[in-house]
């Protein structure tokens, strides 16, 4: 039975919109292509919600806003990457006609992650609850004086932090805004939650690696609020704000929803680490190249 594919392409990406003709070609030699749209469409699924599979031309980001989107229709995402780094979208143009006969015929290798459930509760009440993919942040925001946080584990009480903020991320987030403020990289299915401190203003609160059942909760003690639109925000992904108020509780827990994505056999996440972000490579002389036994 013939797989059903939609493309998405981010319209941004000059090489993608190139390589959309190519993508669709090599879809309908092995798969029925229900739709290809752009991936800067919002909203609800729409021609999507009839496939099975959907093939993201873009970077990280692209893949990640398609994912959100596309979360409640139940498809499995492959990402052919025209970004940076490629930790989610793990194909090429070339890996992906390589392998599509195995992909599109039934013999594609996935992989299941899991999702945070983040809820705000605000007088005892939930004012908003979302899922985030890679991490939720508790950012300062304007007018940059330092913030005041408690943080709990499963009920257990914690410190309290002055700084700019905190992060609570995924396994496969970790390598994102968490990596960024020193946190620990993850593998991408680990079971568990980084909890990162943002510039903290201790020379002894490191970042922190909790399991993936616990319950992470913020408290917000003191906040910055900015009449002009600004002040302290949740922020889920780097996509999503949301104003937060003092005294309210921000709280992290394992998701009922999961995302399945299709791996590359030959792409491996260490490998990228070391290609990408120069993971643990050495200090290089000027003039010259990386060779260890320099």
């Amino acid at each position: 039975m013939s797989r059903r594919v939609v493309v998405l392409t981010n319209p941004s990406k000059p090489d993608a919109v190139e390589a959309r003709q190519i993508v669709e070609r090599i879809v309908r030699e092995h798969a029925e292509l229900v739709a290809s749209e752009d991936a800067s469409l919002d909203g609800p699924p729409g021609a999507a919600s009839d496939a099975e599979i959907a093939v993201v031309l873009g970077g990280d980001g692209t893949l990640l806003t398609q994912t959100r989107r596309l979360l409640d229709a139940g498809l499995t995402m492959l990402g052919i990457n025209f970004g940076k780094l490629g930790f989610l979208a793990e194909f090429d143009v070339e890996s992906f006609e390589k392998q599509a006969p195995a992909i599109l015929d039934g013999g594609a290798i996935t992989r299941t992650l899991g999702l945070l459930h983040v809820e705000l509760v605000r007088n005892g009440s939930t004012a908003f609850a979302q899922e985030a993919i890679n991490e939720c942040v508790v950012t300062a925001g304007p007018p940059f004086r330092m913030i005041d946080l408690a943080l709990r584990v499963d009920q257990g009480r914690g410190p309290v932090v002055s700084g700019d903020g905190m992060i609570v991320s995924s396994p496969i987030g970790s390598t994102a805004y968490t990596l960024s403020a020193g946190g620990p990289i993850l593998a991408p299915d680990a079971d568990a939650m980084a909890v990162t401190p943002i510039a903290p203003h201790s020379l002894s609160f490191r970042p922190f690696v909790v399991a993936g059942c616990s319950t992470v909760e913020i408290e917000l003690l003191r906040i910055n609020d900015d009449e002009c639109g600004g002040g302290t925000t949740l922020v889920l992904d780097g996509q999503i704000p949301t104003r937060v108020q003092a005294g309210d509780r921000v709280r992290v827990s394992r998701s009922d929803k999961t995302i399945r994505s299709i791996r590359n056999p030959e792409a491996d996440y260490w490998q990228t680490l070391i290609d990408k972000l120069n993971w643990a490579l050495p200090p290089t002389p000027r003039g010259h190249g990386r060779n260890h036994d320099d």
